[in-house]
């Protein structure tokens, strides 16, 4: 079970929240947004398959390969699912090294935040025209 989000940079972009890490279908982010990988993002938690949800919501981990296909980069994290997600944040999509779970988590107890990503990737993506690319595939279904 694969599922893809495409998003891109932006000069805001700094990667360097210690626990979490986003990507945004805002189109603006300002400094504050320390967590955020990228905005313009295609999908939500909300738009994702009912499938991945379901699979999430049994707690089966996730592999998140980030991808910068321009430059042949990429970095991956793991996530773990919860039976307490519920996807039903309209914006966001968030991976989070806590338990802690609301309406915009995607994945908790995940081995990587923002600020783990590949310096890098993170430079390349505080380019507007940089594409990001998310790609969650469940394991061991």
């Amino acid at each position: 079970m694969r599922e893809v989000i495409v998003a891109r940079g932006h000069p805001n972009i700094r990667a360097t929240h210690t626990t979490t890490l986003e990507v945004t279908k805002d189109r603006d982010l300002t400094l504050r947004g320390d967590c955020i990988i990228g905005v313009r993002a295609d999908k939500s938690v909300v738009d994702l398959s009912d499938d991945l949800k379901g699979f999430l919501r049994s707690g089966y981990a996730i592999n998140v390969e980030i991808i910068l296909p321009d430059y042949n980069l990429r970095d991956e994290l793991t996530a773990y699912g919860d039976p307490r997600l519920t996807f039903r944040h309209e914006t966001d999509v968030v991976i989070r090294k806590s338990d802690f779970v609301c309406d915009r988590t995607l994945a908790i107890r995940s081995n990587k935040s923002a600020r783990d990503i590949d310096r890098e990737i993170v430079e390349l993506l505080m380019d507007p025209k940089t594409e990001i690319i998310l790609v969650l595939t469940v394991q061991n279904i």
